[in-house]
């Protein structure tokens, strides 16, 4: 098993009322008035990064960094990459495409004017790229990102395009994309690469479907969560179905302790670095 290979670790950097599961209650002219609690998670999440020696791809919402520029910074003092999520956290199928680009150029402007540094990664809220909203490859490229992650290739009722492939692949656009990893186990694609499937499962299966997919050696394994994730305290939602609230808030009290746990386990690094060779080359 190549348990020593470098796997990609990401964070989507946002706050808990900017999450989709929540949009029908909380609308972005609400978010003003809410508390953020994303400076502090993530300055959590950080210090865990340094205990266990792990690298981290952080895709920051253009909204966060307008308000947090100091957070920017200490990411990127720390030693990880910093990208892109795109500015109002809109699913991209949900904007035309001058809304798209307006939004994705925001946010690349704000982050570069941070960090001093060309972003070159870009995720999609809810990877919300898919078959209707494909021509959003070519904006990206257009502005200057090299690679996107913003492809889930599952079932899932809120994003995923099954049938899109489930490797790193070069677009015909000229852009990179790298989908969430799957395992494809009983004739279906199941989802591995983190978020509410690591806290709902015993941390044993979430290992065990990691190793297997090492084991089968076809791409370094990518790992997604949130700040939010790790704030049991944060403020409920009131009015949300209960699917909804389940998703959100399954075993937060739980999540900070299951990555101690998978940072030790495994070997992490940012995007860039686990795919320096292949970017470097585009």
């Amino acid at each position: 098993m190549s348990i020593n290979k470098l796997n990609a670790l990401t964070v989507d950097v946002e706050d808990y009322f900017h999450v989709a599961a929540f949009e029908q209650q909380i609308t972005p002219a609400d978010w003003q008035h809410m508390t953020p609690r994303v400076d502090r998670n993530t300055r959590v999440l950080l210090d865990q990064f340094d205990r266990n020696n792990a690298k981290a791809t952080f895709f920051f919402l253009g909204w966060v960094a307008e308000r947090f520029p100091d957070l920017v910074k200490e990411v990127q003092r720390r030693g990880h990459e910093v990208a892109s999520h795109g500015f109002s956290h809109t699913r991209v199928h949900q904007q035309t495409q001058a809304e798209f680009r307006d939004d994705v150029v925001k946010a690349k402007d704000i982050l570069e004017q941070l960090t001093g540094e060309a972003v070159i990664g870009y995720r999609a809220p809810s990877f919300s790229i898919n078959k209707q909203s494909e021509w959003a490859f070519e904006i990206l490229k257009d502005i200057g990102h090299v690679y996107s992650s913003s492809t889930y290739p599952i079932k899932h009722d809120l994003y995923g395009v099954p049938d899109w492939p489930q490797q790193p692949y070069m677009r015909p656009e000229g852009i990179w994309e790298i989908p969430m990893p799957t395992l494809t186990m009983l004739g279906r694609q199941l989802p591995i690469a983190g978020g509410g499937y690591f806290r709902l499962m015993p941390y044993w299966l979430s290992s065990t479907l990691i190793s297997k997919f090492l084991r089968e050696d076809r791409m370094p394994y990518m790992f997604y969560f949130h700040p939010w994730e790790v704030d049991p305290e944060q403020p409920r939602v009131e009015g949300a179905g209960q699917k909804s609230k389940f998703r959100h808030y399954v075993n937060l009290d739980k999540m900070e302790h299951k990555l101690d746990r998978l940072l030790t386990q495994f070997n992490w690094g940012s995007l860039g670095q686990v795919y320096q060779q292949t970017l470097k080359n585009l």
